[in-house]
């Protein structure tokens, strides 16, 4: 598997793309300076027509060896692609439709229609200012009493719908701000310091299997009670093609977009996010994407 992580340089603060292996990175910024994301790679491996493993054994192998570790110095890491778009899709597994049935003040409920529904719900959520880097602070809503991570795995894509990989994505939601009004949902996915995704982009090769995968979340807390779900990636009841086709429907999107595919793991009703939470979201194949929680910026 190939996984690629950005992060500052600790002398310049400017930032360097490195292929992980074993804990290790390599620096491939220092080989070609113009790949500081991993789509500068993308682009030009398929203009040369050279296969992504190729290419990656042949720049490993002269590449200067990071004199850190990227997965454990967190305050070094980046997002592992510079996405100007994050979008999201919902109520794609059966425990959102239930989570989000309970959370309604509706008596019909519209999470049925979309569940069951030809078209999926996709949506906006964040722009890349308001993307935070894995290892950071995520941020409460100070209008919000019932808040949750949605983990999330994240599909990135290309302008043209190409799966160059896959991250993990911290979708926080406020729950009560839309199940007052499902028509609230850009005010309960969209604030600042709302998302979060990493830790690693895992390059798509043709041989990673995510229908195999299990997804995993853990929040933590001092002394109290926190919660912890998993779910196997095989009940998402959309194929990643529908949901990237979906998005591309008369909607252009920059190379890097991401796309987060919906939640299967959602605390329960009478759990809500504090101040000083540890949240891990996890996929063996791809790491730990690890946030801490913080008091909105308004308190």
């Amino acid at each position: 598997m190939i996984k690629t992580v950005r992060y500052r340089d600790p002398s310049t603060d400017q930032p360097q793309l490195g292929v992980i292996e074993d804990n290790r990175v390599y620096n491939l910024t220092k080989q070609v300076p113009s790949w500081t994301e991993p789509f500068a790679v993308w682009s030009a491996l398929k203009a040369l027509g050279i296969p992504v493993e190729e290419a990656f054994a042949r720049l490993k192998a002269t590449a200067e060896v990071v004199e850190f570790d990227a997965l454990e110095q967190r305050d070094l890491l980046l997002p592992p692609v510079a996405a100007k778009e994050v979008w999201a899709a919902g109520v794609t597994y059966e425990r959102s439709r239930e989570a989000r049935n309970a959370e309604t003040t509706l008596a019909e409920s519209v999470y049925d229609k979309v569940y069951d529904a030809k078209r999926p719900e996709i949506f906006f959520k964040a722009t890349e200012d308001r993307l935070v880097a894995p290892g950071r602070e995520v941020g409460l809503r100070s209008d919000s009493n019932w808040m949750v991570p949605e983990p999330e795995l994240a599909l990135v894509i290309s302008a043209k719908g190409d799966l160059v990989g896959w991250t993990l994505g911290n979708d926080l939601s406020s729950r009560d701000i839309e199940g007052d009004n499902p028509l609230y949902l850009p005010q309960a996915k969209v604030f600042s310091r709302s998302c979060s995704i990493g830790p690693v982009l895992l390059w798509n090769t043709g041989v990673e299997r995510p229908e195999q995968w299990t997804l995993s979340l853990t929040i933590s807390r001092p002394e109290e009670p926190g919660f912890s779900g998993e779910i196997p990636v095989r009940q998402l009841r959309r194929s990643p093609d529908e949901l990237i086709a979906y998005l591309l429907r008369d909607n252009p999107v920059p190379d890097g977009t991401v796309l987060l595919t919906g939640t299967g793991i959602v605390p329960p009703d009478e759990f809500t996010l504090h101040v000083g939470d540890v949240i891990d979201i996890r996929i063996d194949a791809i790491g730990t994407l690890r946030n801490v929680v913080a008091k909105p910026l308004q308190a």
